[in-house]
């Protein structure tokens, strides 16, 4: 994706410099314009930003560390998918040095990255983003400016990921419950495009956050589902329902079996309190 974002640069006629660990990644990239250094200080020499795209907080940090002084006076334009924890730290490492911090992390595939499509978040001091956020915007579809709490994008990345993860959980039980009867995976998927699951982030899912668990489809009935659902799978090994199920028991034993399902999140979100 960092690839990716450097060529789409190059093509909108930024001039780009870049470092990979593995040189021949950054090599590729100058049939595109891009300039290929061969360190970390080499890379940042004469540039306006820094953007950096990595595996994880220690790369991120050893990267920068490499950096020294070139960051001086420089933007850090982070899209990393990284700790909030991590994040925060190295923000305030950095600007105790002079260098503004912005973390970008983003929901985008190579594809989006080359055609500046998909969404950017960004976090970080609010001169920053002024100075960035035309650049910024150039390399996105859409782009959310959190504020200056320099954790809130690694917080919002992870749980848009969460939920990517989850889906994909889900999925996967629901292809391991079609095989147990002998329905092709592209068959079963078939249901989603007459029935939209995805609603259920906006009505349940803004009822949770409230602490609302008025039933509309009470825990106790939702736990009958997932026998029905566990039993189907037979001896076939499932993703997500197994760990739902045990949670859901637990709460059923707490006396919340009469609540909705989504009094799932009751330990984050506390009952709200009747009129």
């Amino acid at each position: 994706m960092g690839a990716a974002l450097a060529e789409a640069a190059a093509k909108r006629g930024d001039r780009v410099t870049a470092w990979n660990r593995t040189a021949s990644k950054a090599k590729a990239l100058e049939e595109f314009g891009v300039r290929s250094a061969k360190t970390v200080p080499e890379a940042m020499a004469g540039a306006e930003r820094v953007h950096v795209m990595l595996s994880d907080d220690e790369a991120v940090d050893s990267v920068l560390d490499a950096a020294g002084d070139a960051l001086r006076s420089l933007i850090v334009v982070d899209h990393s998918t990284t700790s909030p924890g991590g994040t925060l730290a190295r923000a305030n490492r950095l600007e105790a040095r002079g260098v503004a911090f912005l973390h970008a992390p983003v929901f985008m595939t190579p594809k989006m990255c080359r055609e500046a499509g998909g969404m950017m978040l960004v976090s970080g001091g609010a001169a920053s983003f002024a100075s960035a956020g035309k650049a910024l915007r150039a390399m996105t579809g859409r782009i959310e400016y959190l504020g200056e709490r320099l954790d809130l994008a690694a917080a919002y990345k992870l749980f848009g990921n969460a939920m990517i993860i989850a889906i994909c959980g889900g999925l996967a039980d629901v292809y391991t419950m079609a095989a147990s009867l002998g329905i092709d995976a592209r068959e079963a998927h078939s249901l989603f495009g007459k029935f939209n699951p995805a609603g259920v982030l906006a009505y349940r899912g803004a009822a949770m956050a409230t602490g609302d668990y008025a039933p509309t489809f009470e825990l106790t009935m939702a736990r009958k589902d997932t026998r029905l659902m566990i039993e189907l799978a037979a001896d076939r090994e499932l993703t997500v329902l197994p760990a739902i199920a045990r949670r859901m028991d637990a709460l059923i034993a707490r006396g919340f079996g009469s609540d909705d399902m989504g009094v799932l999140a009751v330990d984050a979100v506390p009952k709200k309190p009747k009129a």
